[in-house]
């Protein structure tokens, strides 16, 4: 008996579960695959083009039976870079659309993952080398998404020559319905798929007199991307408002919002703000990307002292572990990798945030809504009641709420909290000031860490040199020894910035008896200070220090961050 073809197996197995899922009849079946008999068309489009099943019926059974993600149009960011590598008539002939590259991997829609040929066609015009990794789009959709593609300009400058032609009315009123003809709605995709692409953590629209600025938040720092015609602004921030589910109409009040695509193999989420100024709508776009958030303890940077006094402390059942620092200073992210870690499904944890910036799993997350039952201190109230193990309270902002994070730390629970201080210490006298009795801490708050985030140099350019006499005061090493040090020096891999991503530095307490002891008699900042450093612990410069001399850092960097000149 002959071996059956892949395209067999794959219409009969398509067949089989749109009938055993109850999609369509016997009949149904029977038809299309006659008419594919005479068309030699895919199944799947037969049968949608018969309205026995729609698209995304159609989509969701295939994912289902491949295992595989399911491509949308109108959710997903198609990256014009990776578009360019393969022709048109290429991706028409054999149903699929590259979307997204990375150094190892390009995903690309298809309406049959099992078309060989097709993937054998893709890797002719790919970098040898790269994955492939199919994903399912039903073939209309995907028809389209490949006319849209190939058929408009995708890049911003082309985009934005292609307004200048007076050819659109970019002052016309945007409708929620308008797709791909519309330059400004592929402005805004092209600008959102940049920044993203380039690491941004926040997207800034700034209006002035005759223009709008753009800057990317990029490393911690502001960096301007481009300027823009005022012309431009009413259109795209109209845009943008609509994404995020605002009054379009309303242009004198604040607004918050928020929308989100898919970019390559992870969902991103966009946070945006508009505040009126007056020479118009300023709008921030704050960049949640949960693959970049949701980071292992080792991925952040930690110095091994620090990790080691930080799994000591989780390694206590209960009490108070509280992170400060700044906002932008990665807390958030902190916390999520030490929730990471200790999350199972043997314990309960659960989070009161505001907002929720990523989904965790198997964790019960709330957000803070003010004008409701859901604020700090009545959420915290509630958590108690839902028999946690494990309680996140994303900020401890006044006393009801630092009264109900003690309470949850003295009841048996491991209670994580932050707080906006200067360093670890300072946290325990601001716990004093909301109210908290010194004898109460004591005992109850088991660690506490603060934190800075720091530009690394880039590890492909960064050049070496001996520290000279000002450096190594600062090092607080002999200059007659001086150490070797590094500094940036530009690169393609850094787009010349000569920083390619953060590192973290910690300042970490862990509090034994004998801190305890001093807590407990409402001690002062000093004498905490004095007894932690007896014991060794090290500051928030002393950490940078250590990462100045491994060459992960220069001195001007950390100096941005932390006083240089204070220590323990």
């Amino acid at each position: 008996m002959p071996e059956a073809d892949s395209t067999t197996i794959s219409r009969q197995r398509l067949g089989e579960n749109l009938l055993a899922l109850g999609l369509i009849s016997e009949d149904q079946l029977s038809v299309a695959l006659r008419e594919q008999e005479h068309s030699h068309r895919m199944l799947g489009a037969i049968l949608v083009e018969l309205d026995f099943i729609t698209a995304v019926q159609l989509n969701n059974v295939l994912a289902e039976t491949h295992g595989l993600e399911r491509f949308d149009p109108a959710t997903t960011l198609v990256d014009p870079e990776v578009v360019k590598l393969v022709p048109k008539d290429v991706s028409v002939r054999n149903r699929m659309l590259p979307f997204s590259i990375t150094d190892t991997m390009v995903l690309v829609a298809m309406a049959d993952p099992d078309d060989v040929v097709a993937i054998d066609a893709l890797r002719r015009y790919l970098p040898s080398g790269l994955t492939i990794r199919p994903w399912i789009c039903a073939p209309g959709d995907l028809a389209t998404a490949i006319d849209q593609a190939h058929g408009y300009e995708m890049s911003i400058d082309g985009i934005l020559h292609e307004m200048d032609t007076g050819q659109v009315d970019i002052t016309a009123a945007l409708s929620e319905d308008e797709g791909y003809s519309h330059p400004v709605i592929r402005l805004v995709n092209a600008i959102v798929i940049d920044a993203v692409k380039q690491g941004a953590s926040d997207l800034h629209f700034e209006p002035g007199g005759l223009f709008v600025r753009l800057r990317y938040r990029i490393d911690g720092v502001m960096r301007e991307i481009r300027t823009l015609h005022k012309d431009y602004w009413s259109a795209l921030s109209q845009r943008i408002k609509i994404m995020s589910a605002m009054n379009i109409t309303d242009k004198f009040n604040p607004q918050d919002g928020r929308f989100s695509f898919n970019f390559g193999s992870h969902e991103i989420d966009f946070r945006v703000s508009v505040l009126p100024t007056i020479h118009g709508e300023n709008i921030v776009l704050r960049v949640l990307d949960k693959s970049r958030a949701l980071l292992t303890l080792n991925q952040l940077g930690f110095s091994q002292n620090s990790l080691d006094i930080l799994e000591r402390a989780l390694m206590r059942p209960e009490g108070i572990i509280i992170v400060t620092g700044p906002t932008g200073s990665g807390k958030t992210t902190t916390l999520y990798a030490v929730l990471n870690n200790i999350n199972s499904i043997e314990v309960n944890i659960m989070t009161l945030e505001d907002p929720v910036e990523y989904e965790l799993p198997l964790i019960r997350q709330s957000q803070v809504r003010e004008g409701t039952g859901v604020n700090f201190d009545e959420g915290v109230r509630a958590i108690l009641r839902q028999d946690p193990d494990i309680v996140l309270i994303g900020e401890i902002r006044d006393a009801e709420t630092a009264r109900m994070t003690l309470r949850a730390a003295m009841t048996g629970h491991q209670v994580f909290a932050t707080l906006h201080t200067n360093d670890a210490l300072a946290a325990l006298p601001r716990l004093v000031d909301l109210g908290l009795q010194p004898g109460l801490l004591a005992g109850n708050v088991i660690a506490v860490m603060a934190q800075r985030l720091v530009r690394k140099l880039c590890p492909k350019c960064k050049q070496a040199r001996p520290a000279n006499a000002d450096e190594c005061r600062i090092l607080r090493v002999d200059s007659g020894e001086p150490p070797e040090i590094y500094h940036p020096a530009g690169c393609a891999a850094c787009q010349k910035i000569g920083y390619l991503g953060r590192t973290v530095i910690t300042e970490i307490v862990a509090i034994d008896d004998e801190l305890d002891e001093i807590i407990s008699t409402g001690a002062n900042r000093a004498a905490l200070k004095a007894c932690a450093r007896q014991e060794g612990i090290k500051s928030l410069a002393e950490d940078g220090i250590s990462k100045v001399l491994a060459g992960e850092i220069d001195i001007p960097s950390l100096a941005k961050a932390v006083n240089l000149i204070a220590r323990f």
